[in-house]
């Protein structure tokens, strides 16, 4: 089963799960999400009803750190640990994982000082068993290990929620894209176009052509017939004066 596909039965199963829960049971729910091996988008859940409840509760802590999540880092956590619920094993790892999907979100070439850096990863070997065992064998990274230049090359990156001041940014990158598409697809039909036109001049052209061969072999044809009886008497009159002779 792909990621995305994944991700999309783990999301409505946590948002039909959340429609009949309250408090400490959400909270529950938000531990769970939060250490799934499998889901790494959370915006979805964030929008269900129900948890916008724990606002200025005892557990808004909990929905605070779904949007850490969504939207944050492993260093965003350790800067704002002591408003948060400490996290299991679980939960570390994963936030782990998008933090480097974050870094991925800019850069294509991860330099490994870099990594172990936000990762809190002490050494080459430790930062490589991470980015292969909990990154590209989860599926949420591809990418080429250089350990002569200390970096990972990232080839794919699955993509993390969008922040909402994020979402302007985005809608125009979109729409120019759309505006490129238009534009790339407008040349290729006049391209089409162009080639058409093209193929019926070159038809037309060798319609032409080969019209004129015709009619030249049928002009020497025609010669060919009114020459021989010509060259038929001079040979037959050639050899009468040369008996007389």
């Amino acid at each position: 089963m792909d990621i995305e596909r994944k991700q999309s039965e783990l999301i409505d199963h946590f948002v039909k799960q959340s429609s009949t829960l309250e408090g400490q049971q959400l909270s529950n729910l938000i531990l769970e999400a939060t250490s799934h091996p499998s889901l790494f988008a959370f915006s979805e859940i964030i929008s269900i009803p129900n948890l916008a409840k724990l606002e200025g509760t005892q557990y808004s802590s909990s929905l605070d750190l779904l949007r850490l999540f969504a939207y944050g880092t492993w260093n965003d956590y350790k800067s704002n640990a002591g408003c948060l619920p400490a996290l299991f094993p679980d939960q570390v790892r994963k936030l782990k994982q998008l933090s480097v999907l974050t870094m991925a979100e800019t850069n294509k070439v991860l330099p490994y000082d870099q990594l172990m850096q936000e990762l809190d990863v002490s050494n080459v070997r430790e930062l490589e068993d991470f980015l292969i065992n909990e990154c590209m064998y989860a599926g949420i990274v591809r990418g080429k290990l250089d350990q002569l230049r200390r970096s990972f090359e990232v080839q794919f990156a699955a993509g993390r929620d969008l922040r909402p001041e994020q979402l302007n940014s985005m809608i125009q990158t979109l729409s120019s894209w759309l505006g490129t598409s238009d534009n790339l697809l407008h040349l290729i039909q006049e391209k089409i176009k162009w080639a058409d036109t093209m193929s019926e001049a070159n038809k037309k052209h060798r319609k032409e052509v080969e019209d004129k061969v015709e009619e030249v072999k049928k002009s020497i044809k025609k010669l060919n017939n009114l020459s021989r009886p010509t060259w038929t008497y001079e040979a037959t009159r050639k050899s009468f004066l040369s008996l007389e002779e």
